[in-house]
């Protein structure tokens, strides 16, 4: 290397937007996210996004926002000019501030700008293609601003390489519409292409009822049926949405949605929060879905940490998760029992799942199609009091054509043929007589029967209920050593000789800040000297602990959280363990008392929804949907 090319020397404007480039543009979504962002900072009611080659050959936004002067289009493709910025970069209340955005296309790709501002009588456009600007020009167009971006990346053809497949590179620009949408339910969001299925978002109203209309079309309606409303406030942080209940999860945190400010963002505290709202009630391997939005003064957060303004950074982020956790399981504590509808809807097209066609043209179990073959013409006459298939004597009617009375009927005799003995059936009737009619009016009704000594049966006054039992009182006995545990101080057990714990001096002291919280849980440690903690005492309940690994472990997760939650979810996996061995367990016969005392417990206990590993406790058919089943509807 000689010593010329250590000379220092300014880069011209095409390469350092082609570095902003780099930071800014990664993908042809991260193009449309910054243009969507400036409609919605014009004030845009409509917003229309066109797509090609899953967006490198073509993308075009379309608005009828505020629309831009035709002497300010230089400006608007030009680095760090900007209208959302006053001088005060800890003030920002708008989704794009920095002023980089269509330079950086434009320095990589052909860009066209078109915009007819409010009240003008013309339209004018402007060019950018590789960093070469063309003089602005007057066109027609309606009111507002239209954005074409071609050929993206043909400037920097390496970036290419790292480019996914077309459906890929689609179906996240995609997601960033749908992401935006839903902060922004009052604008009409359509989404179009020959890479794509149209994708319309009507305009919804901005109250509670319009947002979860919005939920619906974009996360699904399954979510806006499943749902918990979120409202919380805490010294000036507001907290609002909707969250599922546990019941409805994914595996995978891919719908989550968090809004800072209307900002769609994407952060390890609030995700972080999320799992330690649903600890208690959702396994590790399983993921809450929300969509969460979270105002409070610009001041108290930065949005400037990150190029693509992804991430945020909280001035108090211990207030933020506390606020989430909170208000989540204080939702999941209100709002009692609910089952998933999904499990309902999975079972009623369990019914509908046509099967291979059994004989006699049947279609197999649980099919609602089937085609009648009439039966073969007999040999002989038909003789009532001869047939096999005679009907049953109904008492007290009179006998037909003669014919002696048939015994029985449908008393408890006559359908003795129909039982197949205890080895083949585990059924257990709950009562012949009729249901108090205060049982039938609670959410789980009354208890009718036991099936397959694990699955009880019960009727509310317009549903059908079915309870995995052992599921069922794994979840209360859990509960209520949860509260055994946790209302008191937990008892501990000294150590013969303290164990000494050297760690880094900043983790000693996140430790030793948290020795009051750690002491409830039977967890007794104090600093010893610079760079070391000397644990006393262990939480009984753990029996031989690796005590290095547990506080290196809660130093970890303090450094990240600033929680120590570590130590109460061992605790509390102990505490599930024990409840999974000391509940009911399936093969067990239930008396009627047992059950229906089982039901009433379960309609007084949060969360009983689902079992401690995440699975549901019961499923309602609703009687709309059984005679549907049976087409009576």
């Amino acid at each position: 290397m000689t010593a010329a090319s250590h000379t220092i020397r300014q880069l011209n404007d095409t390469v350092i937007n082609q570095i902003a480039a780099g930071e800014v543009i990664e993908r042809p979504a991260s193009v449309v996210k910054e243009l969507v962002e400036n409609a919605l900072d014009a004030g845009s009611t409509r917003i229309e996004v066109a797509t090609a080659g899953g967006g490198l050959s073509l993308l075009r936004v379309t608005d009828n926002g505020g629309g831009i002067a035709h002497d300010e289009l230089p400006l608007a493709v030009s680095r760090h000019c900007t209208s959302k910025l006053t001088d005060d970069i800890h003030d920002i209340r708008s989704l794009g501030f920095r002023g980089e955005a269509l330079p950086s296309i434009g320095s990589v790709a052909r860009l066209s700008l078109r915009s007819r501002p409010e009240g003008a009588d013309s339209a004018a456009e402007i060019a950018v293609e590789g960093g070469r600007v063309s003089p602005v020009r007057p066109v027609a167009a309606n009111r507002g601003t239209t954005v074409e971006v071609r050929d993206l990346f043909f400037a920097t053809p390496a970036r290419l390489k790292f480019m996914k497949s077309e459906r890929a590179e689609t179906a996240a620009i995609t997601e960033v519409v749908k992401r935006m949408a839903l902060a922004f339910p009052e604008v009409r969001f359509t989404l179009t292409g020959s890479d794509r299925n149209t994708l319309e978002l009507p305009a919804v109203p901005a109250d509670g009822e319009g947002l979860l209309r919005r939920i619906a079309q974009v996360m699904g309606k399954d979510f806006s049926e499943n749902t918990l409303p979120i409202e919380a406030e805490r010294e000036g942080v507001a907290l609002s949405g909707h969250v599922s209940i546990p019941s409805f999860s994914r595996g995978n945190a891919m719908l989550q949605y968090f809004y800072v400010n209307g900002r769609p963002v994407r952060d390890k505290l609030l995700t972080g929060a999320i799992r330690g709202a649903y600890m208690d009630v959702l396994p590790r391997d399983r993921h809450a879905v929300v969509a969460l939005f979270i105002s409070l003064d610009p001041a108290l957060v930065d949005v400037n940490v990150h190029p693509a303004k992804a991430d945020v950074r909280f001035r108090d982020p211990g207030l933020v998760r506390g606020l989430i956790v909170g208000a989540i399981r204080h939702a999941l504590e209100i709002s009692g029992m609910r089952a998933s509808t999904s499990g309902a809807d999975a079972m009623l097209a369990a019914f509908r799942q046509p099967e291979h066609a059994a004989p006699g043209g049947l279609s197999g179990r649980g099919s609602a199609h089937y085609r009648y073959t009439p039966p073969p013409r007999p040999a002989q006459d038909w003789r009532l009091d001869t047939s096999p298939t005679r009907p049953l004597d109904m008492t007290g009617s009179a006998s037909i054509a003669g014919a002696a009375p048939a015994a029985g009927g449908f008393s408890a005799p006559a359908q003795s043929a129909f039982d197949v003995g205890a080895g083949l059936s585990a059924d257990a009737r709950a009562g012949e007589a009729e249901a108090a009619p205060e049982l039938m009016r609670s959410p789980l009704g009354a208890a009718r029967a036991q099936v397959h000594e694990n699955y009880i049966v019960a009727q509310t006054e317009d549903s059908l209920v079915i309870v995995d039992q052992h599921a069922a009182h794994e979840r209360l006995v859990y509960e209520a050593l949860k509260e055994a545990l946790h209302s008191r101080a937990l008892p501990a057990q000294m150590l013969l000789l303290p164990e000494i714990v050297d760690m880094p001096e900043e983790d000693a002291d996140r430790v030793a800040a948290h020795a009051e919280f750690l002491a409830r849980f039977g967890l007794g440690l104090e600093r010893f000297g610079p760079g070391a903690i000397a644990v006393r005492e262990t939480p009984s309940m753990l029996g031989k602990v690796d005590v290095p690994q547990l506080v290196r472990d809660l130093a970890d997760e303090i450094a990240e959280n600033d929680t120590a939650d570590t130590l109460k979810e061992r605790i509390d996996h102990i505490a599930a363990t024990m409840a999974c061995h000391g509940s009911v367990r399936s093969g067990r016969r239930l008396r009627a008392e047992e059950m229906n005392a089982l039901l009433r417990q379960m309609e007084a206990t949060p969360g009983s929804g689902t079992c401690n590993h995440g699975r549901p406790t019961y499923i309602e058919l609703k009687l709309t949907d059984i005679e549907r089943l049976f087409g009576r509807r």
